[in-house]
This record gives C-alpha cells, sequence and structure tokens, in this order.
C-alpha cells in the first residue's frame, strides 16, 4: 500500500508540475494579451500566477518526498498542502461574498446595459474603484483611446451598436439622462436639464479625455467585470480545492507508509 501511495503521489505531483507551469505561463500570457474591456482591469491574471507558483513549488517538493520516499519532504510538502487547502477555502469565500451582491441591471432596450455602482460590495467599491487604482483605470482608457472609435457614430447606427457594459458606463452619458445625441462621443444638456437629477448626468464631458471616466456608471462596469473574473476563479479554485484534498490524503498514506517502512528497517 505504501509503495503505491508512493507510485500515485509523484505521477500526481509530475501532472500538477505541468499545470503549474501552464498556469504561470498562461497568466503571463492573460496579462500580455488583454484587450477590450480587460485592458485596464487585469485582475485574473494575479490568482492564477499565485496558485500556478504555489503549486510548482508544492508539486516539486511533494515529487522529491514520494521518489526518494523521504518523510522529511512529505511533511513540508503535506504542511503546505493544508495551508493551501485553506488558503483557497478562505479565498473563495471571500470573493463569494465581495461579488455577491448584485449583477447590474438592463436599463433601456437599445443595446445598452448599465450597472449600478451600489449593486457591489464596499469592499469592491473601496479597494477597486477608489483613489489610486482608479486612477490607473482611467488613465488606462485615455491612453489606448478607449472610446475613439465611438466618435462617428450616427443617429440610428449608434443606438443599434451592442456596447459592453463598460464602453455603455464610460464612453457615453448613462441613458436616463436624457442628454441630446450629437454623435458617439459628444452629447448635449438639454435646456431643461436631465430628465433625471443624477451626479452622472453633470459628470458627463465631452472632452475626449474625460467623457465619464468619473462617472458612478462606469466605475460599476468595470467591477461588473471584475466580479465576472472573480467568479471564475472562485470556480477554478473550488475546483482545485477539491483535488488537493485528494492529493493530501493520498500524501498522508505515502508518509505513514515511509514511516512505517523506516521502523520495519530499524526493528530488524
Amino acid at each position: 500500500m505504501a509503495r503505491v501511495s508512493n507510485v500515485i503521489i509523484t505521477i500526481l505531483n509530475v501532472v500538477f508540475l505541468i499545470l503549474s507551469v501552464v498556469a504561470i505561463g498562461f497568466s503571463i500570457w492573460l496579462y500580455i494579451n488583454s484587450h477590450g474591456d480587460n485592458l485596464c482591469n487585469r485582475t485574473l491574471h494575479k490568482p492564477l500566477l499565485f496558485v500556478g507558483l504555489a503549486l510548482f513549488a508544492m508539486s516539486l517538493i511533494g515529487f522529491v518526498g514520494s521518489f526518494c520516499k523521504s518523510s522529511f519532504f512529505l511533511w513540508i510538502y503535506l504542511a503546505l498542502n493544508f495551508f493551501l487547502i485553506v488558503g483557497l477555502i478562505g479565498f473563495t469565500m471571500f470573493t463569494i461574498v465581495v461579488t455577491n451582491e448584485g449583477v447590474g441591471n438592463a436599463l433601456s432596450k437599445k443595446g445598452f446595459k448599465s450597472a449600478r455602482l451600489g449593486d457591489y460590495s464596499n469592499w469592491l467599491q473601496n479597494h477597486v474603484v477608489n483613489g489610486e487604482n482608479w486612477d490607473n483605470i482611467k488613465s488606462c482608457f485615455v491612453k489606448m483611446e478607449f472610446c475613439h472609435k465611438f466618435e462617428s457614430g450616427k443617429g440610428a447606427d449608434f443606438y443599434k451598436t451592442k456596447l459592453s457594459p463598460t464602453q455603455s458606463g464610460c464612453c457615453k452619458p448613462p441613458t436616463y439622462c436624457g442628454l441630446e445625441f450629437h454623435n458617439g462621443t459628444f452629447w448635449s444638456m438639454p435646456k431643461k436639464g436631465p430628465l433625471v437629477p443624477d451626479s452622472d448626468c453633470q459628470t458627463w464631458s465631452n472632452v475626449q479625455t474625460e467623457l465619464c471616466f468619473e462617472c458612478k456608471s462606469c466605475k460599476a462596469s468595470v467591477l461588473y467585470n471584475i466580479k465576472d473574473e472573480w467568479r471564475t476563479v472562485a470556480l477554478a479554485n473550488f475546483i482545485i480545492t477539491i483535488i488537493i484534498i485528494i492529493v493530501y490524503s493520498i500524501g498522508c498514506c505515502a508518509l505513514k507508509g515511509n514511516r512505517g517502512g523506516s521502523y520495519k528497517s530499524y526493528h530488524h
């Protein structure tokens, strides 16, 4: 049984080594090749990179411990497994809690989906779209000319365009404001003022480096993307946690077998 456990744990750690390299490589690729809505709020690559590095270190130690039948390395391996399991469970629960407020609402049938900042947890608002983080995201939007392609939009053609939540929230004033359309990034305030007394209606600017980047709707749309990314990470973490728990159990059997074998050798 001890030999079988060592063989299984060795094979599994070789597989995990390969998977960890793939995860690290994919996280780097994701960071370099992000585009569109995700270019300026790249959050998915960081947890992937962390999990990949943790799996690589853990699998390498586990491989040495199981292949060489070293109880010392297996102890370290199982300890790392335990802390990784606890960390993944904690992070998964945290991710579910902070992304479980709301999913945004469709405010019109014109292809525009708008999200409200209040649909998201206070933690996301305080740590993602406030202060330095938001300044970096806004600067990125300006640098990449995120809304530049909508300048030539005209009348009915523009309203038929299916904009992403980020494009709708950051590149145009909220639909409920009732601003008068001229082109994709130029809107004028009606003489009677906005239809709704909302701060976003006044925040909108026709200056191409400002637009609605300071609007609550823009921040909410960025959180919309981050929420989806984090939920993807939470699902991946859940699957990885189940697999690591199984590997942890097999590792305990291998360690028990190694200790039993060492005792028999010493006894004889």
